[in-house]
């Protein structure tokens, strides 16, 4: 039995154009990202869905009930595959997504999804530190601008720096053609 698992984070529709919180490269990163799921599925690695769904109608996106809310077609779960709701950007916080990985014997976590800048390095770290061998696939993850203090920050640069703190000491920060030559020694990059 494998002890990896890939935990899939946020790749939900509000995310993608015409939903309600667009990110830059949802498009590709969601498709690298089912790249990287089909690699796991091929290796009888754990495939664990995360979904984020904030507790008011009144949430800026990912609202209760709304198709906006839903996981993309593209990474759609198979039938056994858990499904973890998340309130939080950690998605071990308040969730059973630690006991699904320590239930299922996993030593080793990949993480794709959404956002870059928030869920991703949030699961990240804390996947890290609770002693998970760590790895993110950086172009099976996407984020979007951010402002602080009247400047406009680009989405590549917010990924870039994100994936190099996460590199730096908490993760093995990837891509998905290495990521799938690794994973599956043989399979077409």
């Amino acid at each position: 039995m494998s002890k990896r698992a890939v935990v899939v984070i946020d790749i939900q529709n509000d995310y993608f154009p015409d939903g309600k919180y667009e990110l830059v490269g949802i498009e590709q990163a969601a498709a690298n990202a089912a790249r990287v799921i089909e690699t796991a599925r091929g290796q009888g690695d754990r495939v664990i869905h995360v979904r984020h769904i904030f507790p008011s109608q009144d949430a800026p996106f990912f609202t209760p009930d709304s198709e906006g809310s839903e996981i993309n077609p593209v990474v759609a779960p198979r039938a056994g595959e858990p499904v973890v709701v998340k309130n939080a950007p950690n998605p071990f916080l308040k969730t059973d997504l630690k006991k699904i990985l320590d239930d299922g014997g996993i030593e080793e976590v990949v993480v794709v999804g959404a956002m870059s800048h928030m869920c991703i390095d949030a699961t990240a770290r804390a996947a890290s530190d609770y002693g998970y061998k760590t790895t993110v696939v950086q172009d099976a993850c996407a984020t979007r601008d951010l402002e602080y203090g009247g400047t406009t920050v680009p989405a590549a640069s917010v990924h870039a720096a994100m994936m190099s703190a996460l590199g730096f000491a908490y993760a093995t920060v990837t891509d998905t053609d290495s990521y799938v030559r690794q994973a599956a020694p043989g399979a077409a990059g």
